[in-house]
């Protein structure tokens, strides 16, 4: 599929062989979708005369790891303002069996305390993830602005021929900073959104966006290769982490490889709490769908 490439100030037309691309969102949400919090914590230990240095190093890790699950916890309930108790329930039956994965260990240090000896303490910023069974009660909550952040993308067709122009939606439930992307049958990834011409990457819950459109100087128009791509989209309440780009014709070419774009993008820039230096959670939400096309 070729990128069809809309320089609109001109009305000049440019194609851009840049790579495949068909969306067909078919896939259901439970397989793809991915909501999570991602927050700030410290963990320490101490040797004392029963643990190693990398005992104690481990230990101080899942010290972080716990408060990280705890604050995230306490900062869901605190988010969810609203009346319907089973939504409550449900998010606490989620978090209560969270996973908690280091995104980055931002500060570790050993130091000297007086009645416990060599300790070891260090900051991590984790993601915690909430059980995935319990979160399907959730679901069924997208459209509640209360609820944690959920994003859904959607494409003005099931299936693409040769020729085909395709239109992607997108919509969450609150206000919320996304990224989307997608990979070819090539295996490059290219950066719909924000782009060149269209650099806002803050949407509003309830309002569904189209891409392309607006500022957007490219249109998707299938092309061979032919068969299954990918489209993906992250989204935060908070700014996402950078990516290494390069400008490709109306779009970005995604530089960063692509097994450290998820964790590149899960480097969020956390805000601070109102009157405190502490650092706010903030909510994640990642959503995929397989694309195809034919001739």
């Amino acid at each position: 599929m070729k990128l069809n490439i809309f320089l609109q100030a001109c009305f000049l037309s440019v194609t851009a062989a840049i790579s495949t691309l068909t969306i067909i969102l078919t896939v259901t949400p439970a397989l793809w979708a991915a909501q999570s919090t991602i927050t700030e914590s410290e963990g320490y230990a101490c040797m004392g005369d029963d643990k190693s240095r990398k005992q104690t190093e481990q230990a101080a890790v899942e010290d972080a790891k716990r408060k990280a699950a705890e604050s995230v916890s306490s900062y869901i309930k605190s988010e969810t303002a609203t009346k319907d108790l089973e939504l409550i329930k449900d998010l606490v039956s989620a978090y209560s069996n969270a996973t908690v994965k280091v995104i980055q260990e931002i500060e570790k240090r050993w130091y000297k305390e007086p009645s416990m000896g060599d300790c070891y303490r260090l900051k991590i910023k984790a993601e915690v993830i909430p059980d995935e069974r319990a979160m399907e009660n959730v679901a069924k909550a997208t459209d509640n602005p209360s609820a944690p952040l959920h994003v859904k993308v959607w494409s003005d067709h099931k299936e693409y021929k040769s020729g085909d122009k395709i239109k992607i939606y997108l919509r969450g439930n609150k206000p919320f900073y996304a990224r989307v992307l997608y990979k070819n049958a090539r295996g490059e990834a290219l950066q719909l959104l924000p782009n060149p011409y269209r650099k806002e990457n803050y949407f509003n819950g309830g309002v569904v966006y189209e891409i392309p459109a607006g500022n957007d100087r490219f249109d998707l128009e299938v092309s061979p290769p032919f068969g299954e791509e990918y489209i993906r989209v992250y989204a935060s309440t908070s700014p996402l982490g950078e990516l290494a780009l390069q400008s490709a014709e109306g779009v970005y070419r995604v530089k960063t490889e692509s097994q450290d774009i998820g964790a590149v993008t899960r480097g969020v820039k956390l805000k601070e709490k109102p009157g405190g230096n502490e650092s706010s959670a903030s909510e994640f939400f990642e959503d995929a769908a397989i694309v195809r096309t034919s001739k």
